[in-house]
C-alpha cells in the first residue's frame, strides 16, 4: 500500500515533512507568510482584513514582554508560539478537542523542530510555557471582545479578565503583506538580541 504524501512544498523551496519535520526545512519567511494568511477565529472577525495568526503572535510576544519577559530567547518563543499553524492552520479549541490527541502530537513535533531551528530548546521550560499561555489568554480576551463579537462577561468566563493595563490595548487589523513583514522584522530583532 502506497503511503499518502505527508509533506508540503514551501514557498522558500523547502519540503517540510509534517510527520517527521526537521529544523533544516524550516524558514522564517515560510512561517511569516503562512501565519499572515491564516485567519484566527475561523475568520469570524469584524474588520476589513482577517485577523491573522501572525498578528496574534506579535501581540502575544508584546504582552509577554510587558509582563516581564525580558529574555530575548523567551520573547522569541512567545513570537513562535503558534508557528506550527503555518502548515496545519489555526483550529479553534472545540475542533482541536474533536480531532483528539493526534493534533496535539503533530503540533508538538512541528513546534520542537521550529524551536531547534531558531536556537530554542525543543521543549520549553514549564514556567516559560505558562507565561506565554497567560499572554495568549490576554490576547484571546482582547480579540474576543474587540473583533470576535464576545461580550466582556462572556470573554471573562472563557479567557479570564486581564489586568486593566491590557484591556486598553487596541487591535489593529493590517493587510497580510504588512503583517508578514512585521513578523519577520520582529523575529530578526529578537535573534539579533540573543
Amino acid at each position: 500500500m502506497k503511503q499518502p504524501r505527508a509533506w508540503q512544498r514551501m514557498l522558500s523551496g523547502r519540503r517540510l515533512d509534517l510527520l517527521d519535520p526537521t529544523p533544516v526545512d524550516i524558514e522564517i519567511i515560510d512561517i511569516a507568510h503562512g501565519l499572515a494568511f491564516v485567519a484566527r477565529w475561523n475568520g469570524q472577525t469584524h474588520g476589513d482584513w482577517p485577523y491573522s495568526v501572525a498578528e496574534h503572535s506579535l501581540l502575544v510576544e508584546e504582552i509577554f514582554r510587558r509582563q516581564g519577559g525580558a529574555d530575548p530567547r523567551w520573547c522569541l518563543a512567545a513570537l513562535l508560539h503558534d508557528a506550527p499553524e503555518y502548515v496545519i492552520g489555526d483550529m479553534i479549541s472545540p475542533v482541536k478537542s474533536a480531532v483528539g490527541p493526534g493534533y496535539a502530537e503533530l503540533d508538538a513535533r512541528l513546534a520542537a523542530a521550529v524551536h531547534i531551528r531558531f536556537g530554542l530548546p525543543a521543549v520549553l521550560p514549564v514556567a516559560v510555557k505558562k507565561a506565554i499561555k497567560a499572554a495568549d489568554k490576554i490576547s484571546a480576551w482582547l480579540e474576543a471582545v474587540q473583533i470576535a463579537g464576545f461580550r466582556e462577561d462572556e470573554a471573562d468566563r472563557f479567557f479570564g479578565r486581564p489586568d486593566a493595563a491590557f484591556r486598553g490595548v487596541e487591535l489593529r487589523l493590517r493587510p497580510p503583506a504588512e503583517v508578514r513583514t512585521a513578523y519577520v522584522l520582529r523575529h530578526e530583532a529578537l535573534l539579533a538580541a540573543l
